[in-house]
């Protein structure tokens, strides 16, 4: 028992077959290189702890092959080497509560074969990534309670891992609406990690992304977000034209109709429809003479034929009335 009597060095006058040294409450300095201790092949506990050890050089604790317990609790540890714990095969037991540890590197654990008990309470660990979790699954029993956790979706892992292995009395520091609440009761939602979905093999990682953040975010517009504007206008060019084609149409025939329709007016005494007795036009019985005969001679046939030759009343249209022409002629004869 070396406990509390300030001392710079392990004393070299140690026995080797010691199984057990408390060296704790003193002002050791850890050698930059060498080992710390001489060979102690028998020593199986070693207590370092309350001891201003601001790093561990490598392979310090290298000629302490038997050692099954190591305490370096309260050593203001900031750092661990990768190659801190190399030659302790047999280690049982490693306490590094009470530290300043900001980042655990796993890898410096793994020469530790044997390890089933890691204490890691009260250090400033706020987070820890899925690869070391992972690395930590080889020890079974591991204390992460006291730590400053940050309580937000990169915490994930540290909840999954934490609620399969059903570990308690590890809270959240922050953020304030979390704080004091254990980390392995936490869901994913309250974790604030937004929901991701599920993509077939053929879906490409790109798309992957982007559907995933298609909740915050508004999706990109592709290429078939922007041809809509092309075949509304093809659209309109179409039915333009198709009206303008229907409207030419129609002016043709409207042209057409009119041309038709433009006919010269018959005059309103027809000498085949009516009598120029009745017209009042010089013709009177009581004059009638020889001169006057000339004069008012009656049409004949070639001037009916003109007459009627108009182009568009035919003769079949129009029958001559039999009684008319009689009297006509009988009129004729008396005049002569």
């Amino acid at each position: 028992d070396c406990s509390g009597k300030s001392l710079l060095h392990v004393p070299s006058s140690l026995p080797s077959n010691i199984t057990g040294l408390d060296l704790s409450f003193n002002s050791l300095v850890i050698p930059h290189h060498g080992t710390l201790l001489m060979p102690l092949p028998s020593l199986r506990s070693l207590n370092l702890s309350s001891n201003a050890l601001l790093a561990l050089s490598p392979a310090v604790f290298s000629n302490l092959e038997a050692l099954r317990l190591l305490d370096l609790s309260s050593c203001s540890i900031a750092y661990l080497h990768r190659d801190a714990f190399k030659g302790l095969g047999n280690l049982h037991t490693l306490l590094l509560r009470n530290n300043n540890l900001q980042e655990l590197e796993v890898p410096s654990l793994l020469p530790l074969k044997a390890l089933f008990h890691l204490d890691l309470q009260h250090n400033a660990l706020v987070s820890l990534d899925a690869l070391n979790l992972q690395l930590m699954e080889a020890i079974p029993q591991v204390r992460l309670g006291g730590n400053p956790w940050v309580c937000d979706c990169a915490a994930h892992p540290l909840q999954q891992w934490l609620k399969r292995r059903q570990a308690v009395q590890v809270t959240c520091a922050s953020p304030l609406g979390l704080q004091g609440q254990e980390v392995a009761a936490l869901d994913f939602q309250d974790l604030g990690c937004q929901m991701k979905r599920r993509f077939p093999r053929g879906v490409s990682t790109v798309q992957q992304i982007t559907v995933t953040h298609s909740n915050t975010t508004t999706p990109p517009t592709g290429k078939g977000g922007r041809s809509w504007p092309y075949l509304v206008g093809f659209l309109v060019a179409a039915i333009g034209i198709s009206i303008l084609i229907a409207l030419a149409a129609k002016c043709k025939l409207f042209h057409k109709n009119f041309a038709s329709y433009r006919h010269r007016p018959l005059p309103e005494t027809s000498s085949i429809g009516g009598s120029p007795m009745e017209d009042g036009s010089g013709w009177d019985r009581s004059s009638s003479g020889p001169g006057d005969s000339e004069s008012h001679r009656m049409p004949g046939d070639a001037d009916l034929q003109a007459e009627d030759d108009d182009g568009f009343i035919e003769d079949n249209y129009i029958q001559p009335n039999e009684q008319m022409q009689e009297e006509e002629e009988r009129e004729l004869h008396l005049s002569i």
